[in-house]
């Protein structure tokens, strides 16, 4: 693969992920599914998260959590992509995203995704990705408390309990 066309596809993975970030926070959930290979694996139980496989059952999945009505901002910036083929990648973004959770209450998230991808014809799908978490505050108008991981674990357990 000569220099052009390793920047082309790197600038094309780089809108992939912005794609990502926009159809999802803007809950454009079949443009969104239509980014991930069929047997997508995303992995965010480092983040205090699952593992679920399957693009289906992953959109499902955030579009019952993060569906329509529900405030994000996804941001991804700094990637590191490596082409390992002509048909595939694998990439690391740093991530800060906000979850407005109620009325002046939001989760700031900073951490990274580690992905691969795959490319199928003329176009790059995402066919795994891991979430990492260096750091998740808890705003309000007047405070800000950052959540360790031994707080983020106690909540998701509570938030799993009452089936959420």
């Amino acid at each position: 693969m000569d220099g052009s066309t390793g920047w082309r596809e790197v600038l094309a993975l780089s809108a992939l992920k912005a794609r990502y970030c926009r159809y999802l926070d803007t809950k454009r959930w079949d443009e969104w599914r239509a980014l991930f290979t069929d047997g997508f694996v995303s992995d965010t139980s480092a983040a205090g998260g699952q593992i679920i496989t399957g693009a289906d059952d992953f959109v499902a999945y955030i579009r019952a959590t993060l569906g329509d009505g529900k405030a994000t901002v996804h941001q991804v910036h700094n990637p590191e992509i490596d082409l390992t083929s002509a048909t595939t990648a694998a990439g690391v973004w740093a991530l800060h995203d906000v979850v407005h959770l109620g009325p002046g209450l939001d989760l700031h998230g900073y951490g990274h995704y580690h992905e691969t991808y795959e490319k199928h014809g003329d176009a790059w799908r995402i066919a795994t990705s891991t979430l990492t978490r260096v750091r998740e505050d808890i705003r309000t108008p007047l405070v800000s408390v950052r959540m360790t991981p031994r707080l983020r674990d106690a909540g998701a357990a509570l938030a799993r309990r009452r089936g959420r």
